[in-house]
């Protein structure tokens, strides 16, 4: 995994919020696309949305991109990568499991945190049988048995022992509070609003009309997908016609 050969503190935030609800295998090689892109902070803070979402696509969850912009801007108006939990948990869309990931894999702290893997390992060896296990009980766990000396391998190690766990047996975050089944998503209204998303990115200043015939969906579908866009930031309406939506065209 190519975010495992750098301890870049801009790269680790990358592949973590990429990691967040997207797969290793999918995210591998948008990963080395997103870099080659945007190889830096600066890169990052100052991109046009539509060119960001545009190498997002692919990945799902598209409001992660923005919260990484956001995240980019934030870091480079101080001119400082934040260090700790606490210092990082303050960026837009870092919570706590991407803040202790970051912690330890840029900067090698003992940040204690629970991701999917490491979740998996602890429900299995320390709750046999057990289910609804809640992560404030695996967390003191995690605690007690990091290593402090070199937490990043440490990590590392236990995220691949949790992976083998997944390939081997019936996965043992079914027993774990944080499970979700997700919801299909074909024939959803996440599938329509990232069409209408898809087709706003190759084809800027579409009509509602023409968005509904290019997406092969339901008009009113494509006017709340439309509307769902707006309210979270990525287009904009101008003149009965929609785009993605532009930060520096509006700073300006």
């Amino acid at each position: 995994m190519p975010w495992r050969e750098t301890t870049d503190p801009y790269r680790i935030l990358v592949s973590e919020v990429m990691l967040q609800q997207t797969q290793v295998e999918r995210v591998v090689p948008k990963y080395r696309s997103f870099i080659r892109k945007f190889p830096d902070i600066s890169s990052l803070a100052s991109a046009p949305e539509a060119e960001l979402l545009a190498e997002w696509q692919g990945l799902g969850y598209n409001r992660r991109a923005l919260f990484l912009k956001k995240a980019a801007q934030t870091v480079a108006s101080v001119r400082r990568f934040p260090r700790t939990p606490d210092e990082l948990r303050r960026l837009p869309g870092v919570g706590p499991a991407c803040a202790g990931a970051i912690a330890a894999f840029a900067f090698n702290l003992p940040s204690v945190f629970v991701e999917t893997n490491i979740r998996r390992v602890f429900v299995h060896c320390f709750f046999p049988g057990e289910r609804k296990v809640q992560d404030s009980a695996i967390l003191p766990l995690v605690e007690r048995t990091l290593d402090r000396k070199d937490p990043r391998r440490w990590y590392y190690g236990l995220m691949d022992l949790g992976a083998f766990l997944g390939d081997t047996l019936p996965n043992p975050n079914r027993r774990s509070a944080s499970h979700r089944r997700q919801s299909r998503f074909e024939g959803s209204f996440r599938q329509v609003r990232a069409k209408v998303l898809r087709l706003l990115l190759s084809h800027p200043g579409l009509t509602p009309a023409e968005a509904r015939r290019l997406a092969g969906a339901d008009a009113v579908r494509v006017r709340q997908a439309l509307a769902a866009l707006a309210k979270d930031g990525f287009a904009e309406k101008k003149g009965g016609r929609w785009f993605i939506r532009n930060t520096q065209q509006d700073r300006a």
